[in-house]
């Protein structure tokens, strides 16, 4: 667990750009990352980064921070919990757990995709909605703070800098 979060505060602090646009990527990554669409975080990670011109880089490694084996299975349970709660809707767990089953598999893209699609609209509604709500303080709350890390780094950095001219 502990080379987990080394690695990527290594890959993290080696981000390159302006504090705002990597905190917006992290925040666009970490989004992205805990709403139940697995097969189409990549994706929508690079286009949501381009259109908000965040760093691209940093919003692929919050997403995979984010949603990982560690992370699934409370990610979807929350998101259930929070689009039931939400939504006029009634969606089962064991209807979720048999689309987690095949989506954690080594099943294709196109697999995938039909076994989302096989869920009826009530339950992609359900943790769609879920997991947005879930995301947005976790994505706000990640912002401000690799907005303060990134500018904090960025100014360590440069006064280490000047210090080395000087010398």
């Amino acid at each position: 667990m502990k080379r987990f979060f080394r690695y990527y505060y290594i890959r993290f602090i080696r981000l390159r750009g302006e504090p705002d646009a990597i905190a917006r990527g992290v925040a666009i990554g970490i989004f992205i990352g805990i709403t139940p669409i697995i097969p189409l975080h990549t994706g929508m990670v690079l286009l949501f980064a381009m259109l908000f011109k965040a760093s691209k880089i940093g919003a692929l490694l919050a997403s995979m921070a984010a949603s990982n084996p560690l992370t699934f299975f409370f990610q979807y349970y929350f998101s259930w919990r929070i689009g039931n709660w939400l939504t006029p809707y009634n969606l089962s767990w064991e209807r979720i757990r048999r689309t987690l089953d095949i989506l954690l598999s080594d099943a294709s893209f196109t697999e995938m995709i039909k076994a989302i699609s096989g869920l009826s609209w009530e339950a992609i509604i359900v943790m769609i909605l879920g997991g947005i709500v879930l995301a947005l303080p976790f994505s706000v709350g990640s912002y401000f703070l690799s907005l303060h890390f990134f500018t904090a780094l960025k100014r360590r950095k440069a006064r280490k800098q000047s210090k080395d001219l000087h010398l």
